[in-house]
């Protein structure tokens, strides 16, 4: 299966290419980067000082020479790779986080024309955490308040991160209400007494956190922690390959990581 990596000089590009080309079913065929970005014309395994033959490029069209996309860049970025993507008929993998309404409306509409799978998390630990979740959430749905903590790395610019979105979201579903009606999202000077049935969310950004979430159910007399904590990138990128196994049986569609890991 051809691979094309998107943001090729990003730490998680780099991470993806290293998975790629230790992979013997998955061959990289495309590396992207932004225009301007300092990687474009170097070899896409340069930094690991290995000759792949793929030169880092910001032209799209150079998606023909895939089956399958991965790409955890920015909204903006993923959404015009989406388009060459449905232009050329590849795959996605979208790992990208901070997509608006009208983005995920997009990605909707790419999907009646080329298979995704599209999640805020591709590690399988983060997607058997939300399990979990579902499972405890029906089981305390009486008397415990909920908060969602995450914290990740100085330049992860969205908020809270889509992972503890769909943490949060498993809990609401769970429930029976949408969490846009009971998410607390910041909480500042006199805000009075904790209203039930709410889903609070603080977020820490600093240093080199990878990502860490977990979820609070505090009653009386106890309180029960459901903890991700990832110490390495390497375990999106292994979950994104296996995503892009997936697909290759996939003419089009949307699926998330749960369609992935019931296979």
């Amino acid at each position: 299966m051809r691979i094309a990596i998107a943001g090729a000089g990003g730490r998680m590009g780099r991470m993806l290419i290293e998975a790629v080309l230790d992979t013997a079913d998955l061959r990289l065929t495309v590396a992207l980067e932004r225009p301007g970005a300092a990687s474009l014309g170097e070899d896409a395994g340069a930094f690991l000082g290995r000759d792949t033959g793929v030169r880092t490029t910001d032209d799209l069209d150079a998606l023909a020479g895939a089956d399958c996309l991965i790409d955890f860049t920015r909204p903006e970025g993923t959404l015009a790779h989406l388009e060459a993507c449905v232009r050329h008929g590849v795959k996605a993998v979208i790992g990208t986080t901070g997509l608006d309404a009208a983005g995920k409306q997009a990605i909707r509409a790419a999907s009646q024309k080329t298979a995704i799978v599209f999640a805020p998390n591709m590690s399988v630990g983060v997607n058997a955490t939300l399990k979990l979740l579902d499972m405890a959430a029906r089981l305390l749905n009486s008397g415990y308040d909920v908060e969602v903590f995450e914290a990740h790395h100085r330049n992860k610019v969205d908020a809270p991160s889509g992972t503890a979105l769909a943490m949060g979201e498993a809990v609401a579903r769970a429930w029976g209400v949408s969490l846009d009606k009971v998410a607390d999202w910041a909480r500042h000077g006199n805000t009075g007494v904790r209203e039930t049935g709410h889903i609070g969310f603080s977020v820490v950004r600093g240093g080199d956190i990878v990502g860490d979430h977990t979820v609070y159910f505090c009653g009386t007399g106890e309180r029960i922690e459901i903890t991700h904590r990832s110490s390495s990138r390497a375990t999106y990128a292994q979950g994104s390959l296996r995503a892009a196994r997936y697909l290759a049986r996939k003419e089009f569609g949307l699926f998330d990581m749960q369609d992935v890991l019931a296979t």
